[in-house]
């Protein structure tokens, strides 16, 4: 029998490969003779590259760039075991988590360290680049991360902007000059992990959206609205027009950067990790696959982790099996999603913070007796 380890991580307790270890340690505890394939999996948000990185026996990269603020930090990211994609996390340059909660604020912020890694990773010679795009500090529609790239911003004097472009700096550009954009990106296929359908302007758009996650008062975005605004007509006038691309307000107008200036894909991020792992080719002669998350609900349908492994699986008839931490989901909502059987690691009432803190012992036990009731059906004690 082959088993197909597919989980993704627990959040605040394991990581989507210490899920896949303490699952299979649970199949092999009860049946040593079980063959796994562990396929750690992540939507595009945090973890991916780790996870891309284990799942394809990738090379982790490192690579000073400028932070969010202007300041020199170091960024993780990584090339895939084909040695030709490269997997980089936007928030590991441009990232919420790293600026202070005292210094928040979207007006100041810049995506320039995220096109540095872009570039190192072309540099590299890798041909595609999968950029996850979620967890960003900046509302600056992928400015910086262009101006990294060569991209030339240009205000009313006719000068090149040569300070680090944030979303204040927006409001300022009056021509945006391609000229300088470097060479070695021509040909390069760079695909986005996006799971977010918001436009880039409007209520529901970038600023208004978002931006106050990061730091915006009222006012600023008003402020920060308008100079998204004169920025994107300058693209749509010189580029492309993706106003209303759904996606492009993804990560302050990062998504819809990405597609005006380096004619980016957006893709949900699951899909993109599953085919960068190769995973409907590896589950092809599978019996069973056992997937994971922290929960399970009415929602998990909607481009989640589960979703998107139930429905490669479901075209090739391989039953899967999930175990989460909070199930709070009825038996059709399970069905719908595609899942044949779930469970939950709560074997008795206790708080979050217990779960968490148990959460491998908890994990342990649960897959155990799943698999006891799997040998029990195989011995065909059940007629």
């Amino acid at each position: 029998m082959k088993i197909v380890i597919a989980p993704d991580s627990f959040k605040d307790s394991l990581s989507a490969p210490e899920v896949c270890d303490t699952i299979k340690n649970g199949i092999l505890c009860v049946n040593p003779d079980i063959e796994t394939d562990s396929i750690p999996i992540a939507d595009g948000g945090e973890g991916t590259v780790r996870v891309l990185i284990a799942a394809t026996n990738g090379l982790l990269q490192e690579t000073v760039v400028i932070g969010p603020l202007g300041e020199e930090i170091k960024a993780e990211w990584g090339i895939l075991g084909d040695g030709s994609t490269a997997v980089i996390e936007m928030a590991a340059a441009s990232g919420l988590p790293l600026v202070p909660v005292n210094k928040r604020n979207p007006l100041l912020t810049t995506t320039y360290g995220t096109g540095q890694l872009i570039l190192e990773a072309v540099r590299r010679g890798c041909k595609r680049v999968i950029v996850g795009i979620g967890g960003s500090a900046t509302t600056d529609f992928g400015t910086g991360m262009a101006q990294a790239l060569g991209v030339r911003f240009m205000n009313s004097r006719k000068q090149v902007i040569n300070e680090y472009m944030t979303g204040r700096l927006m409001g300022e550009v009056t021509d945006i000059d391609m000229s300088g954009f470097d060479s070695k990106l021509k040909g390069v296929g760079i695909s986005v992990a996006c799971d977010v359908t918001n436009p880039l302007l409007g209520e529901k758009g970038a600023v208004y959206v978002y931006s106050p996650q990061k730091g915006a008062t009222p006012e600023m975005c008003v402020f920060l609205e308008s100079n998204m605004e004169n920025i994107s007509l300058l693209a749509a006038d010189k580029l492309k027009d993706v106003r209303d691309v759904p996606g492009a307000g993804a990560a302050g107008g990062l998504g819809g950067g990405l597609i005006a200036f380096v004619n980016a894909e957006l893709l949900p991020g699951v899909d993109l990790v599953l085919k960068a792992a190769h995973f409907e080719q590896r589950i092809k002669n599978t019996h069973l696959i056992i997937t994971g998350e922290g929960k399970v609900d009415h929602q998990s349908k909607y481009g989640k982790v589960i979703s998107g492994i139930c429905g490669s699986a479901k075209k090739y008839n391989v039953p899967v099996i999930a175990i989460v931490g909070s199930l709070d989901a009825s038996y059709q909502e399970l069905r719908d999603i595609g899942l044949t059987a779930c469970f939950s690691i709560c074997s008795r009432p206790m708080t979050l913070e217990n779960a968490k803190i148990n959460a491998r012992e908890l994990l342990f036990n649960t897959t155990c007796e799943i698999m006891n009731m799997i040998n029990l059906h195989n011995k065909k004690f059940l007629k």
